[in-house]
């Protein structure tokens, strides 16, 4: 691999973990409870999971110089492989989400504004 192309790599790396870490601080500030962070499924990765009061998220982290390019960047493929990662997750662990499941996507501007779009997407919607 060429250097400029893993530096590249690298640099996304840090600020994908700076941004996981951004907002699930933002998750437990609202009294959510983090289940699990970069879950590696068969299906793909969950990037956070969280609980509050028995209803179930599945958090996508979007990090982008804005928020309307973080918006932008969750295209149908990745929604369903999110489903799908969901789901096997859900297989293991059967007795979460007694009040509801849902997906929520967290964006990430570079100046550390963070916004949620609760409930984002359905199964439907894929």
């Amino acid at each position: 691999m060429e250097p400029a192309r893993r530096l590249r790599g690298a640099r996304a790396d840090v600020a994908g973990r700076t941004a996981e870490a951004t907002a699930a601080a933002v998750l437990e500030a609202e009294g959510w409870v983090l289940l699990g962070r970069r879950l590696r499924t068969p299906a793909g990765e969950l990037d956070l999971v969280a609980e509050r009061d028995g209803l179930l998220a599945f958090i996508e982290v979007k990090a982008r110089p804005s928020l309307a390019a973080a918006a932008a960047a969750l295209g149908s493929r990745q929604r369903a492989r999110l489903l799908a990662a969901a789901e096997c997750w859900l297989a293991e662990h059967p007795g979460q989400g007694a009040a509801g499941i849902r997906f929520d996507v967290l964006l990430v501007a570079a100046d550390g504004t963070v916004r949620r779009v609760a409930d984002a997407f359905r199964l439907g919607d894929v």
